[in-house]
C-alpha cells in the first residue's frame, strides 16, 4: 500500500509528522502542488514563490537521500491527487494541517470532500501547538507547550515509490506574478534556515531584546527565521528546542533576556495563528462587528497608492515602505507603525492596506497576518488603539537619519535638524513638491480624527458586550498571558507584527 504525502508550509524533511507517518504505512510519493489559483489571489507574489521555489530545490535533494523523491506538480489540487493516487494505487494521503488564508481552507474543504468519495484516506497531523477544531482555550497554553517539548523526529528512512516523473519548478512568470523587483529577499532552503538559527544563537543575538526595534540593528540582531517558519523549511520545535540548549549553556552578558524574548515570540506565533484556525474569517471582517462601520469600506486610491510606494511625505514612514518593497522584511515595529498609519492617519480600510503589506512580505503568514493588521488597525475591539507618530519614530529609531537617508536620497541636501520633518526646513520650497512630496496630512490632526471616531465607536451601545464574547471566544482565564487587553495579567511585547523573529 503506497501513500502520498502532500507538502505545503512543511518543506523539509527533519521533524515532520506526516512524513514519519507515512514512512510507516508504506512506499511514499512526496508530492507538492503549484496551484495556479493561489498564486493569483490579492495576498501572493513572486517574491513569496521564489522563496519557495529555493526551498523546493533543497527538499527535493533532501528526499533523494532518503530514498523517495520530490515530485512536482502544477494545476488545482483536487485533479492533481486524484490524477496521482489513480495512477500509482495510493489509498493514503498524508499531511500537516494547514492555517492558511480563506483561498486554502476552501481548497482544503474540496479535497476532504474528495477523499471521502474517492476512498482515499486522508490523515492530517500538527506541526506545531495550532489546535483544529479547538473547543476551548482553557488549557491551550499548557497543551503547546508540551508538544513543543516532545522529541524531534529525525529524518525518517523511506521507501518510493517507482515510475513516478519528478515535474518541473515553475517559474514566476509561468504562474503569472508579477515581476515585483526585491533585490534584496531573503534566500529559501533548509541550509539558510540552519544557518541563519546558527549565527543568531552564537553571536548575532545578545542585542535581540533592545537591537529589534530599530530598522538599523534589527535587520542583524533579529533571527531573521520568519519566512523559514511561515514555510516549513525549520520547524518553529526545532527552533524552541535548539534555543532552550543555548540557554541551558547559561550564557553571560545580554543573552539571557535575548534567548527568553526570542522563545515568548515563538509562543506567541502559535497563539495568533490559533486565532485564524478558530476563526478563518478574520482574513476579510473585523473581528469585532461595530468596527466594520466606523472606516469606508472603499479606500482613497490614491492615498493607498502614495502610502504603498513610500511616497507619503513622511520621510521615515516612506524609507520603512521602500525598505519593505527591495527586501521583504521589516522589524516589527516599523510593520506596526506602516500599518498604524495607513489605518489611522490615512484612514484606509484594514483589508486593502493589509493586502498590499502581505504581498510585500517573504515571511508572509496569514495567521500572523491577519489578526495583527487587525490589532494595529483598531477593529478587534479587545486591544488598545496605539497610533503610531512616523515623525516620533523616526527621531526615536533613526536619530542620526541613516536609515531615512538610504532609502530616501531625494531628502540628501536637507540638514539633520530637519530630515524627519522637511516641511520645516526654511528651503523646503526648493524640494517638497518637486524632488519630493509636501505631507499628504498633518500628523496630529489625522491621528486626533481617528482617535475621536475609534473611541466614539467603543462607547456605542453592545459594544463592550461584543468585546467580552471575543475574549471569551480566543482565550480562557488560565490563558489570559495570550490576551493582549487591559485585563490581561501579562500582555505581549506590543506591536509586533510579525513577532519579530
Amino acid at each position: 500500500m503506497s501513500v502520498l504525502v502532500w507538502l505545503k508550509r512543511d518543506l523539509r524533511v527533519t521533524d515532520h509528522p506526516a512524513l514519519c507517518r507515512a514512512a510507516e504505512i508504506g512506499p511514499v510519493l512526496p508530492v507538492y502542488i503549484v496551484e495556479p489559483e493561489y498564486w493569483a489571489q490579492p495576498d501572493a507574489s513572486a517574491r513569496q514563490w521564489a522563496f519557495i521555489a529555493e526551498s523546493l530545490v533543497d527538499l527535493r535533494d533532501e528526499l533523494a537521500a532518503l530514498g523517495a523523491p520530490l515530485a512536482v506538480r502544477t494545476g488545482d489540487a483536487v485533479a492533481v491527487l486524484n490524477r496521482l493516487c489513480q495512477q500509482h494505487s495510493i489509498s493514503d494521503l498524508v499531511s500537516h494541517e494547514e492555517t492558511g488564508n480563506l483561498w486554502t481552507y476552501a481548497r482544503d474543504r474540496r479535497v476532504a470532500a474528495w477523499a471521502r468519495g474517492a476512498g482515499v484516506a486522508w490523515t492530517e497531523l500538527s506541526q506545531s501547538g495550532v489546535v483544529r477544531r479547538l473547543s476551548s482555550r482553557d488549557g491551550w497554553a499548557r497543551a503547546r507547550d508540551a508538544f513543543v517539548a516532545a522529541p524531534r523526529l529525525p529524518a525518517p528512512e523511506l521507501r518510493g515509490v517507482s515510475g513516478v516523473e519528478p515535474g518541473q519548478i515553475p517559474l514566476a512568470r509561468a504562474l503569472k506574478l508579477a515581476d515585483d523587483r526585491c533585490p534584496h529577499r531573503q534566500s529559501g532552503g533548509r541550509a539558510q534556515a540552519q544557518q541563519l538559527l546558527d549565527s543568531f544563537l552564537a553571536s548575532r543575538g545578545e542585542p535581540y531584546r533592545t537591537a529589534m526595534s530599530s530598522p538599523l540593528s534589527a535587520e542583524r540582531a533579529c533571527s531573521r527565521l520568519s519566512p523559514h517558519l511561515a514555510f516549513g523549511t525549520l520547524s518553529l520545535r526545532e527552533a524552541a528546542q535548539i534555543t532552550a540548549t543555548r540557554q541551558a549553556e547559561r550564557p553571560g552578558g545580554r543573552w539571557g533576556g535575548a534567548l527568553s524574548s526570542f522563545q515568548s515570540r515563538l509562543a506567541w506565533r502559535d497563539h495568533f495563528i490559533q486565532k485564524l484556525e478558530d476563526q478563518p474569517s478574520i482574513e476579510i471582517r473585523a473581528l469585532h462587528p461595530g468596527a466594520e462601520a466606523v472606516r469606508p469600506r472603499l479606500s482613497d486610491g490614491a492615498r493607498l497608492q502614495a502610502w504603498a510606494a513610500g511616497e507619503t511625505g513622511l520621510p521615515f514612514l516612506d524609507a520603512c515602505m521602500r525598505y519593505l518593497a527591495a527586501t521583504g522584511w521589516l522589524n516589527f515595529r516599523m510593520r506596526a507603525m506602516v500599518t498604524s498609519f495607513a489605518s489611522y492617519h490615512l484612514w484606509l480600510d484594514w483589508r486593502q492596506s493589509g493586502a498590499h503589506l502581505a504581498r510585500m512580505f517573504t515571511d508572509y503568514e496569514p495567521g500572523i497576518h491577519w489578526p495583527q493588521v487587525q490589532m494595529q488597525s483598531g477593529t478587534t475591539g479587545i486591544n488598545t488603539p496605539r497610533i503610531y507618530n512616523p515623525v516620533k519614530q523616526g527621531l526615536d529609531q533613526d536619530p542620526s537619519g541613516v536609515f531615512t537617508r538610504r532609502w530616501v536620497p531625494e531628502l540628501a541636501a536637507v540638514p539633520d535638524a530637519f530630515l524627519h520633518e522637511p516641511w520645516k526646513w526654511p528651503e523646503a520650497r526648493r524640494l517638497l513638491g518637486h524632488r519630493y512630496p509636501e505631507p499628504m496630512i498633518d500628523v496630529a490632526s489625522a491621528a486626533r480624527a481617528a482617535r475621536d471616531a475609534i473611541w466614539s465607536a467603543r462607547r456605542g451601545p453592545g459594544f463592550a458586550d461584543a468585546a467580552a464574547k471575543i475574549v471569551t471566544r480566543h482565550a480562557s482565564r488560565a490563558d489570559a498571558r495570550f490576551v493582549n487587553d487591559r485585563a490581561a495579567p501579562r500582555k505581549p511585547p506590543s506591536a509586533q507584527l510579525s513577532l519579530d523573529l
